[in-house]
């Protein structure tokens, strides 16, 4: 009974401070039987107090519905009213009990995909469920849902694909999104997460197989943020795909052709944004995922002050990362101005992230002339040095007035950073001699392996703390399990999951409907998430707070959103709620089941007697 144990003290640790929802019955008893369990819960759920909602559908649809249907938790008078009594076997279990068979049948799994496609199967038949699930154990099963696992669901999407979870809209669909979006049945929609599947994490062009990073994502909206799920849509705009195994795979799902590009391209993407917010409302959060880089950067210049949108490779990935490396001050005892990056890629995660240390190194007095000075960038080319041709806007900002140099290793030697940070996706990269050399330069050297799938990070935990005899500063985009040196120090790395930051970001732009999302807003993400590290946190290597805390966190990151809006003027939704705690907290989504009983009463007695002629 170790799961139910666990279960019992973990499954509600985040509830009762963002639900708001009052105290369900339990399954009580000191038996040790799993019988005994049932029976008590057979008992409370009857009694289980619950928010008494209404619905029209009735019978079988019921059960089919994820939104609604709670499995064999339906009391009998449910059962009855619903007309699904006999639908279901003559069993009444609380949602504790059911967690607990779901984590039974999911321990029975080997695979990893096995244990995602178990996971979204539960999201497509029962929703409350599977957030349940994931709250009650979200370090557990965060890298089932999203990284590293989701990379691997997304290779084989064909095959793990079971029912629609959100729209695919195609190139070919020109002048006729508007009504593509009336085919998804909820309405009030608040938020998007959108990609064209051409860079699908560390993967590359995988097309409409990308569909599983929107529906991940949103899933860690509601799991981490408790954003209401049904006010969640994800999209893939699928304009083809580069990759020829796909064009050559009978049973890929997407548009069999190379890549459209260009006009008709761009006026796809405007006639989505101007669809979505015909239909849904201008404050309508589009959160834009894995886009290539060649789109990413032009595509948030150009709608960033028109819609309510953000790019989450290139904002989010900074957040985060600037969270980890203002944690890491609490162990250096300098300023971010003091110190020095190198950057292993030059994309959209590696500018998202030095733009935002820029402005983070701005807010302690450094002048952006000096602060770019700091950051150093190296690329498929080598070092990005002023006077190289072919250099975008993005990279001729932090390109450095010094002599070509080729090779990672060598760049390390000649600027000695304090820093290195690794986006690019090339797992390796951080070979034995950059990271004794770092070691050689710093008392605490300042490693981030960010890239994601775990195959394609710069290094393992292990190698950085073993290499710098445990006096690096390290976090990792995937996670690494705890290392233990010879002297026995046991380290546990900090994981740098964007997850930490969108959720929370969402929760605050939707509560109070901000109309545009600006770069303040994931520093002070940041700043945020870098206070929630404890001493205790810092000293066993961790440079975040633990994944099971990680709803507080986004509850705080909301909570300052809707403050600063507020008194910046940037807020829609007025009157200006005097208590933002409670106005928050308002907005999410429960985990709790709904009870469908009829609001039955009784009018007095001689006004229901029956007339007679």
């Amino acid at each position: 009974m170790d799961v139910l144990r666990k279960l019992r003290t973990t499954a509600r640790a985040a509830a009762p401070l963002l639900s708001g929802a009052q105290p369900r019955a339990r399954a009580t008893g000191t038996g040790t039987g799993t019988g005994e369990l049932l029976a008590a819960a057979s008992r409370s759920s009857a009694a289980a107090s619950a928010r008494q909602v209404h619905t029209r559908k009735r019978g079988y649809d019921m059960t089919r519905n994820p939104h609604l249907n709670k499995g064999m938790a339906f009391t009998l008078e449910e059962r009855l009213q619903l007309g699904i009594h006999g639908l279901l076997p003559p069993c009444f279990l609380t949602q504790d009990v059911q967690v607990l068979r779901v984590l039974k049948s999911y321990e029975t799994k080997t695979s990893d995909l096995d244990k995602y496609i178990i996971l979204m199967t539960l999201q497509d038949r029962n929703e409350k469920l599977f957030y349940r699930v994931l709250t009650s154990d979200i370090e557990r099963f965060m890298p089932i849902v999203y990284t590293p696992t989701v990379g691997l669901a997304c290779q084989q999407y064909g095959l793990a694909f079971r029912r629609p979870r959100g729209l695919f809209i195609t190139i070919h669909d020109r002048g006729h999104i508007a009504s593509m979006l009336d085919s998804w049945t909820e309405e009030d929609i608040k938020a998007i997460v959108v990609t064209d599947g051409e860079r699908i994490l560390g993967l590359g062009d995988l097309g409409s197989y990308g569909m599983g990073i929107p529906v991940g994502k949103l899933a860690l909206y509601t799991a981490c943020g408790g954003v209401n799920p049904q006010q969640c849509l994800p999209v893939l705009l699928d304009v083809g795909t580069d990759n020829e195994n796909l064009l050559n795979d009978p049973l890929y799902i997407g548009l069999k052709h190379k890549r459209i590009r260009g006009k008709e391209y761009d006026e796809l993407l405007d006639e989505f944004m101007e669809a979505v917010t015909n239909r849904y409302g201008i404050n309508c959060l589009i959160q834009f995922e894995d886009f290539a880089n060649t789109n990413a950067f032009r595509l948030l210049n150009k709608y960033r002050n028109k819609y309510c949108t953000f790019n989450d490779d290139i904002q989010g990935t900074a957040s985060v990362a600037v969270a980890g490396l203002l944690a890491g001050l609490r162990i250096t005892k300098n300023r971010l101005s003091d110190h020095t990056f190198v950057f292993q890629g030059a994309g959209e995660a590696a500018m998202g992230i030095a733009n935002l240390i820029v402005m983070a190194m701005g807010k302690e007095g450094t002048s952006q002339k000096e602060a770019l000075k700091k950051i150093w960038m190296v690329d498929s080319k080598g070092l990005i040095v002023k006077g190289r041709s072919h250099l975008n806007h993005e990279k001729e900002m932090f390109a450095q007035d010094h002599p070509p140099i080729k090779h990672l290793e060598e760049v390390v030697r000649t600027v000695k950073p304090t820093a290195i940070i690794g986006v690019a996706a090339v797992g390796g990269a951080f070979t034995e001699q950059i990271i004794k050399d770092m070691a050689s330069f710093n008392k605490h050297p300042i490693i981030f392996a960010l890239s994601n799938p775990t195959s394609k990070s710069e290094c393992t935990a292990e190698q950085c703390y073993r290499m710098t005899e445990g006096r690096g500063i390290f976090a990792s985009g995937s996670p690494f399990d705890p290392v233990t040196l010879p002297d026995g120090r046991r380290f546990v790395p900090g994981q740098g999951n964007n997850a930490y930051v969108f959720p929370g970001v969402a929760l605050g732009i939707i509560t109070c409907g901000v109309r545009h999302v600006t770069d303040d807003i994931f520093l002070t993400s940041a700043e945020i998430i870098a206070e929630q590290v404890t001493e205790e946190n810092l000293a066993e290597g961790r440079l975040y707070p633990p994944l099971s805390s990680i709803r507080d966190v986004s509850f705080k990151i909301a909570m300052k959103i809707v403050d600063n809006a507020y008194k910046n003027g940037n807020a829609a939704w007025y009157p200006e709620p005097e208590d933002k705690e409670a106005f928050v907290k308002k907005h999410i989504y429960s985990l709790d089941y709904e009870s469908f009983m009829l609001n039955n009463y009784e009018w007095p007695r001689e006004a229901m007697e029956i007339q007679k002629v």
